[in-house]
């Protein structure tokens, strides 16, 4: 399969699945792959518990060209919610298609990193990420948890993206050191075309070495070397 270009949304079967990590994954890959790479966070919320956002955690992990914010909001709460809540403006589907597709113009991939899973309402009118995919023509990484739930989560993330017509690829963030039973079987037992695994605790490794180690967790079509079969063969011999 052909690495992906253009407009890549990224959502997750939960919230803290690792989908930012797994988002400066696919950043660092595809820049030390010679792309330019820009990474959009539509909505950032939780902004007041003064901890490193998601756009400046894929800033310091991956450095690619171009890392934007479109709207951000005090409280940890789906993104339409929290801007209810604060009395600030909700994000509008319109600017953040422009926005997406201004960057598209003079970057070769552009990374949208979605907020919690794929129904959590974004913006103005309930708008969500499936809306979002559906509307830039978009593939969608679909990042899950490896644990206990993730199977029913999965499914039901993927089969909403079939339904909507947006291809989708699953990434397991979060990956233990030491896989349990449920972690090993899960990776067999997953549906939908894995196209990496990112391994827990990367997120707070220095820049190099993240940077030079991405592409061996992420598929061909996401930049990178990984193959799913030879790491499921290797897990289930654990």
């Amino acid at each position: 399969m052909r690495p992906l270009r253009g407009p890549v949304i990224l959502t997750g079967t939960d919230t803290a699945v690792g989908k930012t990590i797994v988002t400066a994954a696919m950043a660092a890959a595809a820049t030390q792959a010679g792309l330019r790479v820009a990474v959009v966070k539509p909505g950032q919320t939780g902004t007041a518990e003064e901890e490193e956002t998601d756009a400046e955690t894929v800033q310091r992990l991956a450095g690619p060209a171009t890392v934007r914010t479109l709207a951000s909001y005090p409280d940890p709460l789906a993104p339409l919610t929290a801007a209810r809540v604060s009395g600030l403006a909700p994000l509008v589907l319109a600017d953040v298609l422009s926005a997406v597709e201004d960057l598209a113009a003079d970057h070769e991939l552009v990374l949208v990193e979605g907020a919690g899973g794929l129904f959590v309402q974004l913006g103005d009118g309930g708008w969500t990420v499936a809306d979002l995919a559906i509307t830039l023509g978009a593939p969608a990484v679909v990042v899950a948890r490896p644990g206990l739930g993730t199977l029913n989560h999965t499914a039901l993330t993927l089969e909403a993206l079939d339904r909507r017509g947006v291809p989708a690829r699953v990434v397991v963030g979060s990956w233990p050191d030491q896989p349990e039973l449920v972690h090993r079987t899960n990776l067999t037992d997953l549906t939908g075309e894995l196209a990496g695994v990112v391994p827990d605790g990367v997120g707070g490794w220095q820049p190099a070495p993240f940077r030079e180690q991405a592409a061996y967790w992420l598929a061909p079509e996401l930049h990178g070397t990984f193959d799913a079969e030879k790491f499921r063969g290797a897990v289930a011999s654990l």
